[in-house]
């Protein structure tokens, strides 16, 4: 089953926005219907270009073995083809003891993943991994001592959920990674609610965040936030769950059927090669946004005309599609640049602020602004930095090009000053 690809054809305007309506079935509990996490992931991804459709069965403090013998569940699993179902055990349950875990959780878990299997083979389990409750788990501390407190606890579920991943050779959405680094390092963002067990607001925005970048791959930097949160918390939401699933994508996906489609490329004037990097794909498919396309693994192209094009790749397989696209400016300054992999900014067009997410710390970054006849306005230079938010006030409304260097690679993108 591959995803489903539509465009809208916008009213009065030739763009054409493609995006991927996906399905995904929710099976969980209390955890996953509190703040109604699908509608905040459909939402966020809407916002970002993406259509998810979803369904649900969350009976409150449902476990894997309810879920097996759940007519509802089975009834869901069953009544169509699906690109995710997420399995969401019950909040405790895997963080007790491997031995206690083992028969009280696996068993069911891969029920349900043969289940999910049987219906449709190229449907993807993801496994929610959660995250340990706000001062340990006072119920249980005694019987079991390594969950009295939220580190231990989080230790056990993420071992827990790691192990179903890789027992099922199934995906894990590391809800509970993004839940501790938040509290590490963002202690001002209370992702509980007062009873220390259940999501807060915020928790839940940090669940949609991590999940949008789990099934599409892409950082949800930029997207909708939801009412009640801050732009500021937004963004820090959004720049953890992005990082803590992107870094290391490999490790939550044991599902080995799962295409990634990336690609970097190198620029001689009007000349691009490409230098694919996708994973477990088959055969690829390149729009190189001027009319022309490409079936070639790596191909060159030749552009004959100046201008700004968005690239194209599709990725894919028997099962899934995945696609990437850069942005390549071929404009008459002699600038040689090559492509600097999953850079973000926003907001494109700004006003007086663009904020760069560089995606990893880098030792020393150049930002240089051009006006649109290659004439450099401005440069300058950071040191030891991820996120940088440059001042553009003195620059008066106008279409500009952003060249920014790291010691290996170089990004031109443009960018569109309104005031």
């Amino acid at each position: 089953m591959k995803h489903r690809i539509f465009c809208l054809l916008l009213a009065c305007n030739t763009t054409i926005v493609y995006a991927q309506q996906t399905s995904v079935l929710f099976l969980g509990n209390s955890y996953t219907y509190v703040n109604n996490l699908p509608q905040t992931l459909k939402d966020l991804a809407l916002s970002l270009g993406d259509s998810i459709i979803f369904d649900f069965n969350t009976p409150g403090g449902y476990t894997f073995q309810g879920h097996s013998t759940n007519t509802t569940s089975i009834q869901k699993i069953n009544q169509q083809a699906l690109d995710y179902v997420v399995l969401q055990e019950q909040s405790q349950l895997p963080s007790f003891s491997p031995g206690q875990v083992s028969t009280a959780v696996y068993p069911y878990a891969r029920m349900l993943d043969s289940m999910i299997l049987a219906n449709d083979s190229c449907t993807e389990t993801i496994f929610y991994m959660t995250w340990g409750r706000q001062n340990g788990d006072a119920s249980n501390c005694a019987s079991y001592p390594p969950i009295c407190t939220y580190d231990g606890m989080q230790q056990r579920l993420r071992e827990s959920y790691m192990e179903m991943s890789v027992n099922n050779h199934a995906s894990v959405s590391p809800v509970g990674v993004a839940w501790k680094r938040v509290r590490d390092n963002y202690p001002s963002i209370n992702l509980y609610q007062t009873d220390q067990s259940h999501p807060s607001i915020y928790g839940t925005y940090l669940a949609a965040c991590v999940f949008y970048s789990s099934i599409f791959h892409r950082p949800s930097i930029g997207g909708f936030i939801s009412s009640g949160i801050s732009t500021s918390d937004g963004l820090i939401l959004q720049s953890v769950a992005s990082h803590t699933v992107l870094d290391s994508l490999s490790l939550w996906q044991s599902n080995g059927d799962i295409p990634l489609a990336q690609f970097s490329y190198s620029q001689n004037s009007n000349q691009i090669t490409f230098s694919n990097q996708s994973d477990n794909s088959t055969s690829y498919n390149w729009d190189f946004g001027d009319g022309t396309f490409s079936t070639s693994p790596s191909p060159q192209h030749t552009y004959s005309a100046n201008g700004s094009f968005i690239v194209s790749l599709t990725a894919q397989n028997a099962c899934k599609t995945a696609i990437k696209s850069d942005t390549i400016q071929i404009q008459p300054t002699g600038i040689t640049v090559s492509s600097l992999n999953e850079i973000k900014m926003y907001p494109n067009p700004a006003s007086n602020v663009i904020k760069i997410d560089l995606r990893k710390n880098y030792p020393d970054v150049q930002i240089s602004i051009y006006g649109t006849n290659g004439q450099l306005i401005e440069a300058k230079e950071y040191r030891s930095v991820e996120m940088i938010e440059l001042n553009l006030k003195e620059l008066s409304s106008g279409l500009y090009f952003l060249k920014i260097e790291t010691e290996r690679n170089v990004h031109l993108e443009k960018i569109l000053i309104e005031k």
